[in-house]
């Protein structure tokens, strides 16, 4: 799933995008500050485009507008997407987005000596240059786990927000999926510990 972080000051508007994202595509889930985006889409707000990227933020930005004078050639965004606009365009840009920074070294994940490479669907063990190949749920798994490395991920959380609650899927293929991730990775060599069980759930090690 991919998070969007999505500011607007037109909140008629922004429920309306959201509201029809989210009928035609599973693809987006949208977030609040808390959680790292994996896209910032942001609606004619200047201000909060300064702020987020004066933080650093990584990841990529669509600005939305009407007025798209002196935005053409911004630093700061990555996509300009001028109002109105249809639907499907829309979609394809926040796929576009996507694809371009999961491909950049930006969108590489760095953590423990390791770099995910979710494009490649590969990670890299940065102690030996050993390179992973990794499933799309594997990707995800970490990925999600990631964005929420500061507490401990359940089980059931993985089960909603990764696997979206298939019928075919329950909390034991969610820790047979993670075991072998591990062994995938990890090799038994505890100090290239990937993923850490804590109280029934899962972290990375960081």
């Amino acid at each position: 799933m991919t998070n969007i972080l999505f500011i607007s000051q037109d909140e008629i508007f922004k429920s309306d995008l959201q509201n029809q994202i989210e009928h035609h595509t599973s693809e987006f889930d949208f977030i609040d500050e808390r959680v790292t985006p994996d896209i910032l889409l942001i609606d004619e707000d200047l201000e909060a485009l300064q702020k987020y990227h004066s933080q650093n933020l990584k990841a990529p930005t669509i600005f939305l507008t009407d007025n798209p004078d002196g935005l053409e050639d911004a630093d700061n965004i990555n996509h300009l997407i001028i109002k109105p606009f249809e639907l499907s365009y829309f979609l394809d840009e926040l796929r576009s987005c996507l694809n371009i920074y999961d491909n950049s070294e930006e969108g590489f994940i760095s953590f423990n000596q390791y770099q995910l490479r979710p494009l490649n669907k590969d990670i890299v063990n940065l102690r030996n240059g050993e390179e992973t190949k990794l499933t799309e749920k594997e990707v995800a798994v970490i990925k999600y786990l990631y964005k929420f490395q500061d507490r401990i991920v359940s089980k059931n959380e993985l089960l909603q927000d990764v696997w979206g609650y298939s019928p075919d899927v329950t909390t034991h293929t969610i820790e047979t999926h993670i075991y072998r991730l591990r062994q995938k990775v990890e090799r038994d060599n505890i100090d290239a510990q990937l993923i850490l069980t804590v109280d029934g759930g899962y972290q990375l090690k960081i």
